[in-house]
């Protein structure tokens, strides 16, 4: 497939960035229609978008980069080319927390409150955000002798270097996708999840899909002989059950359905 979608003149515009700017869309949406029941304004959601959502691509981009210098050090004008693919999706969240911390005290807004509603739509929008890898060819796995579980424009698309590929891309966009439709399910149900929970239910969810997908990829990035993202995972994993466990033992945090 061409990952171009659309040229204008000397304009390109690639399946990559529309993939990212409608995951993008559909999580302002989601979160704005959420916000109320937290008597929080959409209008904040929408603020947060304009200020992190730039910020993240830059972060993305930067610890991209950082974990490949090898591959940028002699061709600088390339760290800029991010439509050639090269955006780490840990160095967008670790930015984006950081501008919601500040943006939240900046307006007085309780933060475990803004999280638990734009964390849903973080999932889906990173769910379809991994299309624009498929576009790109890139995030793939190891070569097999054949992939005829998938539907042939996936299949087609999977065959790289003369050789079909694991769509870890996919696994990952399904991991997240379900993930999502569960924090739905659960955060409906009255006195169940608390204030926060919803935020360590993703950390604990993406963090072990992320964990065991990455150890498919074959374009991973790399420290020290180790798979980095493998390792904020577990990060990740812990960092989630330990304040999950923290708070539950607080009886004043007011269930999120309150």
């Amino acid at each position: 497939m061409d990952p171009i979608a659309i040229q204008l003149g000397p304009v390109a515009i690639r399946w990559y960035a529309l993939c990212i700017v409608s995951g993008l869309m559909l999580a302002v949406y989601l979160a704005s229609k959420e916000a109320p029941r937290k008597k929080i304004l959409s209008d904040d959601i929408l603020d947060f978008i304009l200020i992190a959502f730039p910020l993240s691509i830059i972060g993305a981009r930067l610890y991209y980069v950082i974990f490949s210098w090898a591959d940028y050090k002699d061709n600088l004008g390339e760290i800029f080319a991010i439509w050639h693919g090269g955006l780490a999706i840990y160095g967008g969240l670790l930015t984006g927390l950081l501008c919601l911390l500040l943006f939240t005290r900046h307006r007085f807004i309780e933060t475990w409150d803004f999280l638990d509603i734009t964390v849903p739509p973080v999932m889906i929008a990173q769910a379809i955000g991994r299309w624009g890898n498929f576009f790109n060819q890139e995030a793939y796995g190891k070569a097999v002798k054949s992939l005829d579980y998938l539907p042939a424009f996936i299949r087609d698309q999977m065959y790289i270097d003369g050789s079909y590929r694991v769509p870890t891309f996919l696994y990952e966009s399904v991991w997240n996708l379900f993930g999502f439709v569960l924090i739905l399910i659960l955060r409906r149900r009255p006195r169940f999840l608390k204030q926060g929970e919803i935020t360590f239910f993703y950390m604990i969810w993406y963090g072990i899909g992320r964990m065991i997908i990455e150890g498919m990829r074959t374009d991973s990035l790399m420290l020290g002989g180790l798979r980095v993202s493998q390792w904020l995972s577990a990060g990740l994993i812990l960092l989630g059950l330990a304040l999950w466990a923290y708070r539950r033992r607080d009886k004043s945090i007011p269930y999120y359905t309150a």
